[in-house]
């Protein structure tokens, strides 16, 4: 495991690791979580990276392994140690960053691969959702130890499933069977389906800030499988306004900081994991 900075970009390698997401903390600036997994998540083990930045670059604060594939990881909303990710064997595993060693708990109903979990960021509740490759969400309150109920609906796997920010109890979810859906956990039935796109959706997200970034207003990042990050402002006639390509395999997470109006963090399948600010946030800073 190496670290750099490397030209303003602060980057860890983790060999035989490859990365599916990338958060930072709500509370801690700096600290950012990292679910990885060996062989590119077809088979083998996988690793939750807990890093932090120092000017020297990015060190490793703790790692917790698991004998699965980690695809995705959220942070708690009611704690600044608590995390939960989500795994290739169909669970989810519930960790503090606070204890070396892990998980606290481990929830497993689904029967397949689970693609995404999400933490409730509406402070009346502390729930998590989590969708599945077998075609269903699960809603979990972290204090029980089984699910409090199953949404079905989709007829392909889910990719994506994310809490609404500013409604209580509504989350969106998006599949392989090209439907982005809007449900409310007062009803195990959907409210809105969506034919969103004619290819399957891997990806949803909803407007935290009544905007796009959380600290622009019409700027928007987007990483692909061609191993780039780009950046966006739809406000203009041409919106692109920067591509990073500090990449060599699919870049599969991205995050905007919370704390900093220019950081930005993305994590690949090339075994690394990079913090920067790129120069077109810092030109609107």
């Amino acid at each position: 495991m190496s670290a750099t900075p490397g030209g303003g970009v602060r980057t860890l390698r983790v060999p035989g690791r490859h990365g599916y997401a990338a958060e930072f903390s709500p509370y801690l600036p700096g600290r950012l979580a990292c679910a990885a997994s060996q062989h590119y998540g077809i088979a083998g083990s996988g690793t939750l990276l807990i890093l932090d930045q120092h000017e020297s670059g990015l060190r490793l604060f703790r790692s917790f392994d698991w004998n699965d594939g980690l695809f995705d990881v959220t942070w708690s909303e009611n704690n600044e140690h608590v995390l939960v990710t989500c795994s290739g064997d169909g669970s989810l595993q519930l960790w503090d960053t606070a204890r070396a060693t892990g998980p606290l708990q481990v929830f497993k109903e689904h029967t397949q691969e689970v693609y995404s979990v999400d933490w409730s960021q509406t402070r009346g509740e502390q729930l998590v959702v989590s969708g599945s490759w077998d075609q269903t969400v699960k809603l979990w309150d972290p204090t029980v130890g089984k699910s409090l109920c199953t949404f079905r609906g989709h007829e392909s796997v889910i990719y994506s499933t994310i809490w609404s920010p500013h409604i209580p109890g509504c989350f969106a979810s998006s599949s392989g069977d090209q439907t982005l859906r809007i449900w409310d956990v007062k009803t195990t039935g959907v409210r809105i389906v969506v034919p969103a796109h004619q290819a399957e959706i891997l990806s949803c997200d909803w407007c935290k800030y009544n905007e796009f970034s959380p600290f622009h207003a019409s700027v928007l990042a987007s990483c692909s499988y061609d191993f780039t990050v780009r950046f966006w402002n739809f406000s203009k006639p041409d919106p692109l306004l920067e591509t990073v390509e500090h990449h060599t395999e699919f870049t599969c997470g991205l995050d905007l900081s919370l704390q900093s109006p220019t950081q930005v963090a993305d994590c690949a399948w090339d075994e690394t994991i990079k913090i920067y600010d790129p120069v077109c946030l810092t030109m609107l800073a």
